[in-house]
């Protein structure tokens, strides 16, 4: 099977094509830095008419479309580059989809709500507050009209390693590790997935051809400050260096949903891979830290 991934370069991306080419043939699209898993394609998401080049010489059985701007200030300040990412080059590799009856899975996000209370059903009306929610609402509202088979997956907080970028765990790590006071908030809640999971999750996905919209993130509400605090606990670091704040305290150019945490209760009754508890995810991460060399 012929799977083309977007993203491929990023913290998902790396880990999925990692996993996929141990058995399938990956396509990697990435734009600046490349992948270390599948057979490269250098591909500018703001540049619409290669999109399409490119999708028609390889013309895949399945896509995952994991690229994105999820720079939340970033899209804030530029909301043409992020909609233009985002939502433009979403439509385009959904309408190619379409035309060519191939199975599109899509990641999505948790802000597309609002926060203003947690545990979100996909049967609960989206109200992004970011432009970064907007545009990633606006491709799920297009993917959701096409005929070909599709599947939406929103996720939330993911954390793991990546020998590039460096993800909110690994931050708190190596922060810790040097003795430096870091301050996290308090107040803002999410449901945080280890990428190695996610990864089994959506591999599960593909096989089943599982379609539809669905939550697909950890199973455990928490806020970002008892994230950072579990984890010093675990690795036998000073918790004291971690110092709670509220979201109105951070210097965020764009607001921040108070509570974005996912109910996962529609995809649970279908993967075997089922989402993981927070402490199994955890203990996780701490062995994997310790296996690279970071810890």
């Amino acid at each position: 099977m012929k799977i083309l991934v977007t993203g491929s370069s990023g913290l998902i991306g790396n880990q999925l094509t990692k996993d996929l080419s141990k058995t399938e043939n990956i396509l990697s699209v990435y734009n600046t830095s490349k992948p270390n898993y599948g057979i490269p394609i250098n591909l500018d998401l703001t540049q619409h008419k290669q999109i399409s080049e490119v999708l028609g010489e390889i013309n895949p059985d399945v896509i995952v479309h994991l690229a994105a701007l999820t720079d939340v200030d970033k899209c804030q300040e530029n909301f043409e580059l992020s909609y233009e990412i985002n939502t433009k080059s979403s439509q385009i590799i959904s309408e190619f989809a379409e035309k060519n009856n191939i199975f599109l899975i899509y990641v999505s996000t948790d802000y597309v709500f609002d926060g203003q209370h947690g545990l979100r059903k996909e049967s609960d009306l989206p109200n992004p507050q970011t432009i970064y929610g907007k545009t990633k609402l606006e491709a799920e509202n297009i993917i959701k009209k096409s005929k070909n088979p599709w599947c939406i997956v929103r996720t939330s907080t993911p954390f793991g390693l990546h020998d590039k970028k460096k993800s909110f765990l690994v931050w708190v790590t190596e922060s810790l590790l040097s003795g430096k006071k870091i301050q996290i908030v308090d107040d803002q809640f999410t449901s945080p997935v280890y990428i190695p999971h996610f990864s089994e999750m959506v591999q599960e996905i593909i096989a089943k051809k599982i379609t539809g919209l669905f939550h697909l993130s950890g199973n455990t509400r928490i806020s970002r400050y008892q994230l950072a605090f579990l984890l010093a606990q675990k690795l036998e670091l000073d918790t004291k260096l971690i110092v709670p704040v509220k979201i109105e305290d951070m210097n965020w150019k764009s607001p921040r949903p108070s509570d974005c945490s996912l109910d996962l209760t529609k995809i649970s009754s279908l993967l075997e891979n089922k989402p993981k508890e927070i402490h199994e995810t955890i203990n996780s991460f701490v062995s994997d830290l310790k296996q690279s060399g970071i810890f």
